[in-house]
């Protein structure tokens, strides 16, 4: 039976926003939009579900996360980058499967509730697989592999096809629903933790079973220096490690196309140290970039050149990154941050408007991912897939566009509904396919063996 959902407002992003609008939904898909007397004439037996003063439009695309980092929130501050990196590893070496589990469960909770419908993860264990067959939300996931040694490079290959396996395995047993969701690639994580001969097998693989690859490029100056003749703290590191680099005096995107990784069209994540050449190289091999402004900012990387990258015809979409570096997973406030950074950064107030942050959050994610024809709008025949955002408030009354008061008044607090495929995830405060107590009892208990190293007194 058809449902009809209406709004004082509905943004379809790919059309006008429609005021007093409505939505009809009928099993996964979205069956008719358009004014709300329209709607209801044309389906006057429909359930109806009167939001008020709020308004519907596509649900999030997040086109960078890590789910199973979630617990480490709070835990990495005011470091320097690879010290961060190691102590990750550190903590991750501490943790069992059934942390990780709840790390992901965590992270898909509050993804939910700031109205995030599809992620893009990368992670190195399955718990994000598994949490996400749980919690009803799309992603792709991509699975990490490292091996900074050239000798590493088929066990590492090896390794990474296990796990593969073993994902195509969970989705057959999780069933249709899932498998129409979920879907997995490969992630060679980084210059610094892959050696040239993995990246070549790894984008081989990727090309020869059509699976989708993602890259943390081009992110930092330690980076760059490592890459351009091979000093700094990863350089100082491999060879502590006494693994030999040669370091190809170029960027990252100039030595990912050497390798023929580009060849794959990554998602390349982050890109803040690119130059003309490289957005070039970018937008020419079809290749996608993830921007993560405020994990960016954290760490003082700098400020990614995405005027540029858009001008070239780069396909970009917005990223929160983990919570490890960024404390929150708000979409919405990451696009703000966005916006006002650029804005700052190149003192030009009619920057990245409202709209368009609403674009690169929902349709352009959605195309970064290959996703567009199923999600990141809400048009007829498309996935029911789409939010609520409350405009009844202190904080965003009164409003006069609702798009400028999404970007600049609202927050992830603000969401209040919760669609994938037609199902509810999250309403009423509640989420609905997880135990949020349960899950949140995981953490909170003092004495639990799985995160004590949080505990100031052990």
């Amino acid at each position: 039976m058809c449902t009809i959902i209406k709004a004082r407002w509905v943004l379809p992003i790919t059309a006008s926003p429609i005021e007093e609008g409505a939505v009809a939904i009928d099993s996964d898909r979205i069956v008719a939009l358009g004014s709300a007397l329209e709607i209801q004439a044309r389906f006057p037996e429909a359930a109806i579900n009167d939001l008020g003063r709020s308004v519907i439009l596509p649900g999030l695309v997040n086109v960078h996360s890590h789910l199973e980092l979630t617990a480490f929130r709070g835990r990495l501050e005011e470091t320097h980058f690879q010290s961060w990196i190691a102590e990750v590893t550190r903590l991750k070496g501490l943790f069992i499967d059934d942390d990780f589990l709840a790390s992901a469960r965590l992270g898909c909770i509050e993804a939910i509730r700031a109205g995030i419908t599809t992620l893009a993860d990368t992670c190195d264990t399955s718990a994000p697989l598994a949490a996400l067959i749980e919690s009803g939300q799309r992603a792709i996931i991509f699975q990490e592999c490292f091996g900074p040694q050239r000798e590493q490079a088929q066990s590492s290959i090896d390794g990474l096809k296990c796990k593969l396996e073993a994902h195509a395995a969970r989705l057959d047993e999780a069933g249709k629903h899932a498998q129409s969701r979920l879907h997995y690639g490969i992630s060679p994580h980084a210059p610094y933790t892959v050696s040239a001969e993995l990246y070549r097998s790894a984008t081989q693989l990727a090309l020869n079973n059509q699976l989708d690859i993602a890259i943390h490029a081009a992110e930092s100056a330690d980076e760059a220096r490592f890459l351009e003749d091979g000093s700094g703290p990863f350089g100082e590191l491999l060879r502590r490690r006494g693994i030999d680099f040669s370091p190809p005096g170029s960027t990252t995107i100039k030595y990912l196309n050497r390798l023929g990784v580009l060849d794959a069209a990554p998602l390349l994540i982050h890109c803040v140290r690119v130059d003309q050449e490289d957005i070039e190289l970018i937008a020419r091999h079809g290749a996608r970039v993830a921007h993560c402004p405020k994990s960016n900012a954290k760490f003082a990387h700098g400020i990614a050149p995405l005027i540029e990258m858009e001008r070239a015809g780069v396909r970009i979409g917005i990223g929160t990154d983990s919570v490890a570096s960024n404390n929150t997973v708000d979409l919405i406030e990451e696009a703000r941050f966005c916006a006002l950074l650029h804005r700052a950064a190149r003192k030009d107030p009619k920057l990245y408007s409202a709209s368009r942050m609403l674009e690169l959050m929902t349709i352009e994610g959605a195309r970064v991912l290959g996703m567009e024809n199923e999600i990141g709008s809400l048009e007829v025949g498309k996935q029911a897939d789409l939010i609520a955002v409350s405009l009844e408030d202190a904080h965003n009354s009164p409003h006069y566009d609702p798009a400028t008061a999404i970007i600049f008044s609202c927050a992830a607090r603000d969401v209040f509904l919760t669609v994938v495929a037609g199902q509810v995830l999250y309403q009423h405060g509640r989420v609905m396919t997880l135990d949020e107590q349960e899950i949140m009892k995981s953490f909170n208990t003092k004495g639990q063996r799985r995160f004590f190293f949080f505990d100031p007194l052990c």
